[in-house]
C-alpha cells in the first residue's frame, strides 16, 4: 500500500473520532467556563477531557505528517490545520467536516444542491465559531478590571456584533486574549460570509442565465 493510500485511509478512519472529540472538547470547555460552582474534582475531569481531546488532535496531525513523507512541506501545505492545532478555539469546525463525511457515506449523491450545502455548512461553521469565541471572551473578560463584558449573554451579543462586522461599541474587550479572539472572529466571519455571498450570487447568475436561454427563439433548422 502506497503512502497516499495509507494517508487517505487514516483520514477516513479518523473523521468520526475527531468529530466526536471536537464535541467533547467544546462541551467540556463550555461547562467548565459557564458552571464555575461545580466541585473542583468535576472541573479537573472537564479539563482532562479538554486536554485529552487536544492531544488527539495533535496525534492526528502528527500521524498525517508522518504518512505524508513531505517533511516541513506538509506544514506549509496544511498551514490551516497547524493554526487550528495551536488555536483549539477553531477545532469545533471539525464537526462540520464530520457531518459532511457522514452524508457522503449515507449516499453517494448529495441530498442538497451545492449552493444550499455551502450555505448550510457556512451557517453551521459561523454558529460553532461564534459559540466557541463567546466562551473564550467571557472567560477572559468577565473578571478583568474595567471590563464591559460581564455576563455570557453580553459575550454572545458582542460575538454576534463582531461576526456581523457591525461593531456598535457597547461592549469592547479590554484584555489581550479577548482582542486576539476579536481579530480572529472578524477574519473568519469575512471569509465565511464571503463564501455564502459568492455562492448565492453564483446561484442567481445561473438562474438568470437559464431564464435568458429559455427566452431565446429556437435557431433555424432545429
Amino acid at each position: 500500500m502506497d503512502d497516499d493510500s495509507r494517508l487517505t485511509r487514516w483520514e477516513r478512519v479518523a473523521e468520526i473520532p475527531l468529530g466526536t472529540a471536537s464535541l467533547v472538547f467544546l462541551g467540556a470547555y463550555a461547562v467548565h467556563v459557564l458552571v464555575p460552582g461545580l466541585a473542583p474534582s468535576v472541573h479537573a475531569v472537564l479539563l482532562s477531557l479538554t486536554y485529552s481531546a487536544w492531544a488527539l488532535f495533535a496525534f492526528d496531525f502528527a500521524v498525517r505528517w508522518r504518512l505524508s513523507h513531505e517533511g516541513p512541506g506538509f506544514v506549509r501545505r496544511h498551514w490551516l490545520d497547524a493554526v487550528v492545532l495551536l488555536l483549539p478555539l477553531l477545532r469545533p469546525l471539525q464537526i462540520v467536516r464530520t457531518y459532511e463525511a457522514l452524508q457522503r457515506r449515507k449516499s453517494k449523491q448529495p441530498r442538497l444542491a451545492l449552493h444550499a450545502r455551502v450555505a448550510l455548512y457556512s451557517g453551521l461553521s459561523i454558529a460553532l465559531l461564534g459559540f466557541a469565541g463567546a466562551l473564550v471572551v467571557y472567560q477572559a473578560e468577565h473578571s478583568a478590571p474595567h471590563a464591559t463584558i460581564r455576563t455570557f449573554g453580553e459575550s454572545v451579543w458582542w460575538t454576534c456584533e463582531t461576526l456581523a462586522t457591525v461593531g456598535y461599541g457597547d461592549f469592547v474587550p479590554v484584555t489581550t486574549e479577548g482582542r486576539i479572539v476579536a481579530v480572529g472572529l472578524m477574519a473568519c466571519s469575512l471569509a465565511l460570509l464571503g463564501t455564502v455571498t459568492g455562492s448565492f450570487s453564483s446561484m442567481l447568475l445561473q438562474r438568470f442565465a437559464l431564464g435568458e436561454d429559455e427566452k431565446k427563439p429556437p435557431e433555424k433548422g432545429q
